[in-house]
């Protein structure tokens, strides 16, 4: 049993200079929620607390006391699962000892989690194979549903930028299962229990279908974000403070989101990002990597306005207004005049602008009002004039 910081802070060096130990990128205990089927199906893995570039002595002490507990710890892979034991929990708070004290609120939130966990009562009927501890230490391809939940969960916390993990094969490993509400359920299980389920009453209110949860159902957001519909934001999306989200036409994917207050009234697809003070209308839509875009994720800069029932595929920057209807791809041409090439120029000296252009060029280009002629059906682009600003009591 340690006594004081000074020998928790010695032990933790001790650990981190041996040979086999690494840092982990993330790590984390989560609550497993398994097949009702296939119990070794890992439906879920809940995260109270998600660790991400930080809190290098607690991760110490968790491999450390999995050692201790007779464990093998191999840090060469790119992540690693383990299961958790009462000797693993015994473990921990010998070591996090010196710290229990202060261990309350926003401090040391790895200890208090250590502590829940060893006073759960055991008429919740939770047993040891209902929890997981969990350590990324590459950022490759996801081996399990627990490091893939990690991952969405260090994104959906603002742990990670957006954009900055690895989730390829993501959608390889989630298993598409019925939620109601945080509660998943394997369609396997309501296929062989349906009669039974529906004579008795008992058939769920099945609230989606999906591979993922609900942003909500694992994300406090901040005081002044606003969801108001919980089918609108999946988790993996991230919420910057002050982005208020409407029901309707909203909707934003995961790895996509918000760097600031915004406004969301259209669809922010799988990687997209959306810069502060900007206004996303409603119907407008943001295409994704996969959905009409050349490939390149698709960012739109500070307060600018995309119209009702727009169509972006390509970046626009800041300050800009794209009318409501009109769309831009990577590939549309877009015509100026001379007086816009001028004005446009004179906002944005670094870059060359000319009388016909692409929309892939405007990436980086601030001030620009896109725009379809009703005559011709041109779509064209002139200096804009309108500051875009969002009605701060709304944010």
């Amino acid at each position: 049993m340690l006594e004081t910081q000074e020998e928790f802070k010695a032990k933790v060096a001790d650990i981190q200079s041996q040979s086999w130990y690494k840092n982990p990128i993330g790590f984390g205990i989560a609550r497993v929620d398994r097949g009702q089927l296939n119990s070794d199906k890992i439906l879920q893995a809940t995260y109270p607390v998600v660790n991400w570039n930080e809190n290098f002595g607690s991760a110490a002490i968790f491999m450390d006391a999995l050692k201790e507990s007779g464990v093998e710890v191999d840090t060469t892979k790119s992540e690693a699962v383990f299961a958790i034991t009462d000797d693993f929990v015994a473990n921990c708070i010998k070591s996090f000892n010196p710290y229990i004290e202060e261990a309350e609120g926003e401090a040391h939130k790895n200890v208090q989690l250590i502590l829940n966990l060893s006073a759960l009562p055991r008429e919740l009927g939770l047993s040891a194979d209902d929890f997981k501890v969990v350590f990324v230490f590459e950022d490759e391809n996801a081996l399990s549903v627990e490091a893939a939940y990690l991952k969405l969960n260090a994104l959906s916390t603002g742990k990670a930028p957006l954009r900055s993990l690895n989730l390829n094969g993501i959608f390889g490993l989630l298993h598409n299962v019925a939620w109601e509400g945080n509660n998943p359920i394997e369609l396997d299980w309501l296929r062989a229990n349906e009669l039974t389920l529906k004579l008795t009453g008992k058939y769920p209110n099945i609230d989606a279908v999906d591979k993922f949860p609900r942003f909500l159902q694992h994300v406090i957001p901040a005081d002044n974000t606003r969801i108001l519909d919980t089918a609108k934001v999946r988790f993996g999306a991230q919420l910057a403070a002050g982005t208020t989200v409407m029901p309707g036409a909203a909707y934003i994917n995961f790895n996509a989101g918000t760097e600031g207050s915004v406004m969301v009234e259209g669809r922010i697809s799988s990687s997209a990002v959306v810069g502060a003070g900007s206004d996303v209308g409603g119907g407008a839509s943001i295409l994704g990597v996969l959905s009409g875009t050349d490939g390149v994720p698709v960012s739109i800069g500070e307060n600018t306005l995309l119209g009702a029932n727009s169509c972006t595929g390509t970046a626009i920057g800041d300050s800009c207004i794209l009318d409501a209807g009109v769309t831009i791809l990577p590939g549309t041409k877009i015509t100026l005049s001379e007086k816009a090439v001028a004005a446009i120029s004179e906002a944005n000296p670094e870059k060359e602008i000319s009388v016909l252009m692409r929309g892939m060029d405007f990436q980086g280009v601030n001030g620009v009002h896109f725009r379809q002629n009703s005559v011709n059906g041109q779509i064209i682009a002139m200096r804009s004039t309108r500051e875009v600003k969002l009605n701060a009591d709304l944010h």
